[in-house]
């Protein structure tokens, strides 16, 4: 099997957490802004759409040139070995993006690197029109500041879509960004855990797959999994080796809100997600309930005051939670809101901040650092 040159992209900000996924697979990595670099084969593929918790979608990376004229597109595209690549009957869409860049049209510069796929493939196949009856193989072509880059999307949907979120509550929370709040606050499954405005209960679904080493991706199909030209073993030998590192723990995870509606859709999605009964589902007031035990953790996305409540209304919530999360003595606190007073009306100036991106919305990662847990005894 050859070596790809792949690319994982995700939100700018995630980029490290990505890289450091990648490395924890076992590849190296080069981070840009919103993407990732690694090298790897067939199985490269599998493995990484498979256990990506905060990536959007792996690419192949297949040429990148400059292209100031449609010809130079054109000539671009015709160079790769695209019947090496796709299969005489591909299903070969072309999507495309154009940023500060002479060729600027985008429906032109996808029209011309489909033309000059088919001019490829006429020449080896000897024939004028091909089916496209068959897997799909997305192109991008990607131009910014005249540099034109051609890749294949092996991911198909967005690796946001793991397959058990079917029904949504207003202003839903991405999967792949849930992740990255998990792993940013360091928790692991040895802690309690609480999501006190849960919405349908995403990171708190997202906690439990990381908990339990579950890949992420392993209740879903790819788009990559389906061609032919990929290597018969890669998918199947990934999704043994997903099975064989999941592992089994007691897990201490609340997801709670306000509202009754969505937490029967948590309810619905702990079942799709096969997570029933490991997370307990709780109506309750963030306002003004606190949990039990001690050295947890708390994430949670609350309202910005965009969609879900008014400006004043969310201030009054910031108000209440700052009050009743600060006498949580052992426990962290990290509140992901777009709101940029939120440590005054909280009451506490954040340990720490990060900025991140909740589809185009502009956030911060508030972070309120507890003392460290006691370690747990060795098996």
């Amino acid at each position: 099997m050859q070596p790809w040159n792949l690319v994982a992209t995700c939100a700018f900000g995630l980029e490290a957490l990505t890289a450091r996924e990648l490395q924890n697979l076992g590849y190296e990595t080069k981070s840009e802004n919103g993407l990732v670099r690694f090298t790897g084969d067939d199985h490269a593929i599998a493995r990484s759409n498979l256990w990506l918790r905060t990536a959007e979608r792996v690419f192949i990376e297949l040429a990148s040139f400059e292209a100031t004229t449609f010809e130079d597109l054109f000539q671009g595209v015709l160079a790769i070995p695209w019947e090496d690549i796709l299969p005489k009957n591909a299903e070969f869409p072309v999507v495309g993006k154009s940023v500060k860049s002479i060729l600027h049209s985008v429906p032109a510069c996808q029209s011309i690197t489909k033309k000059a796929v088919v001019e490829r493939l006429k020449r080896t196949y000897q024939q004028e029109s091909f089916e496209e009856s068959g897997a799909l193989y997305r192109i991008e072509v990607a131009i910014n500041k005249d540099v034109a880059t051609i890749r294949l999307d092996t991911s198909g949907n967005g690796l946001h879509r793991r397959g058990y979120r079917k029904l949504n509550a207003t202003a839903p929370l991405r999967e792949t960004l849930a992740a990255a709040l998990v792993l940013l606050s360091r928790w692991d499954a040895h802690r309690p855990f609480w999501d006190p405005m849960c919405g349908s209960g995403t990171i708190a679904i997202e906690a439990a797959l990381y908990g339990l080493r579950r890949a992420p991706g392993a209740l879903r199909s790819f788009a990559s999994e389906a061609w032919p030209t990929l290597a018969d073993e890669a998918f199947p030998e990934a999704r043994d080796e997903a099975a064989d590192l999941a592992r089994h723990v007691d897990l201490n995870i609340v997801a709670s809100d306000v509202d009754t509606e969505v937490l029967e859709l948590t309810n619905r999605h702990l079942q799709l997600a096969d997570l029933d009964g490991l997370i307990e589902v709780r109506k309750a007031d963030a306002r003004r309930t606190q949990p039990d035990d001690e050295y947890g953790c708390i994430i949670s996305n609350p309202p910005y005051g965009e969609r879900l409540m008014t400006v004043d209304e969310t201030e009054r919530l910031y108000r209440a939670i700052g009050k009743n999360f600060r006498t949580l003595d052992s426990w962290s606190v990290f509140i992901l809101t777009s709101n940029p007073s939120f440590e005054r009306l909280y009451g506490a100036k954040a340990d720490k901040r990060r900025k991140l991106y909740n589809g185009r919305i502009e956030t911060q990662l508030f972070q309120y650092l507890g003392p460290l847990p006691p370690r747990p005894p060795k098996a």
